[in-house]
């Protein structure tokens, strides 16, 4: 299903945030032997990820985070919860929009409402405040379908914020082209799938957990943050998340840096479970950036060779040596 699972690619069925043309495709095209596997749209995350956990699919591509606007809580919520899953891989995606705009419609000036999905209107919002001011912003459940709807016979909107491969690929009318408030921007999307056999390591991985908050008191979250500190395993997103069960009731989405077969992750994660048995484990798996650069920095007496030496000096204790 995966760069990991070994299966038949072709056999494979994915789903991804649509209908076709959204990012999310785009980064689904980027695993190997996706491109001749059988694709499913879906119209939401919830709805994407429910097709895993029902069989309906082998894996489902979703946004979980963007250098612009953070986390997409949509995903971190839905894969905290429900059925177990498990991320497989990552993709990280170059984000470009393009405004596209209904038949009739030749000027800026006359844009009142604009069909777009939240985060692609977060990262055009300056552009869109200088050259379009009194344009009504409307959600839509992605990119794609906003600007799908332009096609309809009785439009409803305007104009709409969407990937440059949407309006390639359909007759949309291009009327201006990189409107991204930040050029640069990326998008990370993961793969996910049913509970399975793991990537190897490869050096230069990422691990996926969700920590329930287990009891709110001082120095709470310090504790969690020292079971990966004391073993030199850096961080790379931490997210609060409300657990929708009573006020002030969280858990942590948390990334870090390395693989469970690592002696210093699989330490981490066991002090984690003794704080917080209701841990998630959401697996581990290769950084989409594999180079040098990307490769953590591990401190000696944090290498799988310092923590074999120090568990057999242990056991040489308890035998009486």
């Amino acid at each position: 299903m995966s760069p990991s699972s070994g299966s038949d690619d072709a056999a494979a069925v994915y789903t991804y945030l649509g209908p076709a043309g959204t990012f999310t495709e785009a980064a689904l095209l980027r695993i190997p032997g996706a491109a001749d596997a059988e694709r499913v749209p879906s119209t939401s995350v919830n709805s994407a990820l429910e097709k895993v956990r029902s069989g309906g699919v082998t894996a489902a591509m979703v946004p979980i985070e963007n250098s612009v606007e953070g986390g997409v809580s949509a995903t971190l919520d839905a894969i905290a919860t429900g059925g177990a899953l498990q991320i497989v891989a990552e993709v990280l995606v170059p984000i470009t929009f393009v405004l596209v705009v209904r038949d009739g419609i030749t000027e800026l000036g006359q844009i009142r409402t604009v069909a777009t999905h939240g985060h692609a209107w977060a990262q055009c919002r300056g552009w869109a405040e200088e050259n379009i001011p009194r344009a009504e912003f409307v959600p839509a459940s992605s990119t794609a379908a906003g600007a799908l709807s332009l096609l309809e016979p009785d439009a409803a909107y305007d104009a709409s914020i969407c990937s440059p491969l949407v309006a390639e690929e359909n007759p949309l009318a291009v009327l201006r082209s990189g409107i991204e408030d930040n050029a640069g921007a990326v998008t990370r999307f993961v793969l996910v799938g049913r509970p399975g056999s793991l990537p190897p390591a490869t050096g230069s991985d990422k691990t996926t957990v969700v920590i329930p908050l287990p009891e709110d008191h001082p120095g709470a979250l310090m504790e969690i943050l020292e079971q990966f500190a004391a073993r030199g395993v850096n961080l790379s997103r931490i997210e609060s998340r409300p657990t929708g069960q009573k006020m002030g009731d969280y858990f942590f989405s948390v990334d870090a840096h390395g693989h469970v077969d690592e002696a210093r992750m699989a330490d981490a994660l066991a002090g984690l479970h003794r704080i917080s048995p209701a841990i998630r484990f959401l697996g581990s798996y290769p950084s989409a950036e594999q180079s040098e650069v990307s490769r953590p920095s591990v401190a000696r007496h944090n290498t799988d060779e310092a923590f074999a030496q120090a568990h057999a000096w242990v056991r040489g204790l308890r035998g009486g040596s």
